[in-house]
């Protein structure tokens, strides 16, 4: 894995996606403690994860009157 941008990004994305599926956040597929990649991996997939709950978090609720009761 190289340690760029480009892979940064993805990662970021890796992590939205997975709590968009409902994985919890010991999910992480990357290895804290592991070599500077398994970290790097770690950190950005986390990251993204995190972003993701906070967005939710932060949503405002869906009122039932608006969905139509659905």
């Amino acid at each position: 894995m190289q340690m760029n941008r480009q892979q940064y990004l993805a990662l970021l994305s890796e992590g939205k996606a997975a709590h968009g599926n409902g994985d919890p956040s010991d999910a992480c597929p990357y290895d804290r403690l592991g070599d500077a990649e398994q970290q790097f991996g770690y950190r950005y997939w986390l990251r993204g994860w995190q972003e993701a709950r906070l967005a939710a978090e932060e949503a405002p609720p869906v009122d039932a009157a608006v969905t139509g009761g659905q």
